[in-house]
């Protein structure tokens, strides 16, 4: 998963910020009681309209807002969970192509149920996909929390799997490709890790 860089502004109607956060201890506080008022919030009263704009909300806004609100928090917490979440759907968003060919590679290499898990139709194309990852989101507001990061962490399991079948292909010809494609595959691997041990403590009623 890439870096980004492009600095974005949190519009004031979606979350009040802690001024002069620059503590980390403070930011981490912040991260926690955003990602908890937030959730329970819209999980109580579910609006269409307002999981909707949550679903796109890194699209829209950018996903340095998403940053600033969650990617200090700890990978085995609800902020550190939103995070990967949101950070999952942006990479397939920009980059659906390249997801949907590992998708492909990975259900085929891993031979697992992970796909089946994930909720991916097959065959599954850059637009599939994308529904995939937007559904998986709104599951976190409007569904089962827990199912959602299991489904999460499905599919950053079988794309880790097919990055790697990929970068195996480039490694003779194009090893620069082959590189990014591993480091990829680790960061997929790792996030998968994470998810699935968000979704066992929030079964555990032990995600904060």
């Amino acid at each position: 998963m890439a870096d980004f860089h492009r600095p974005v502004r949190m519009p004031a109607e979606h979350f009040d910020f802690v001024k002069g956060g620059e503590d980390p201890a403070v930011l981490v506080r912040t991260a926690h009681e955003t990602a908890q008022a937030l959730v329970s919030r819209v999980r109580a009263d579910p609006d269409p309209e307002i999981v909707e704009r949550l679903v796109a909300f890194a699209e829209r806004e950018g996903i340095d807002a998403v940053a600033e609100l969650w990617s200090r928090a700890a990978p085995h917490s609800l902020p550190g969970a939103l995070w990967r979440l949101y950070l999952l759907r942006e990479m397939t968003r920009r980059d659906a192509e390249l997801v949907s060919l590992a998708f492909a590679r990975g259900t085929e290499r891993l031979k697992s149920i992970d796909a089946l898990v994930a909720g991916a139709p097959t065959p599954a194309g850059p637009e599939e996909l994308l529904a995939v990852a937007d559904e998986i989101l709104r599951g976190v507001f409007e569904g089962d929390l827990a199912l959602a990061l299991d489904r999460a962490a499905a599919f950053a399991r079988v794309t880790a799997s097919g990055c790697t079948d990929l970068a195996d292909d480039a490694d003779a010809t194009e090893p620069g490709r082959a590189g990014a494609l591993t480091t990829r595959a680790a960061r997929l691997a790792r996030l998968a890790e994470e998810l699935s041990a968000s979704a066992r403590l929030w079964r555990d009623g032990a995600l904060d």
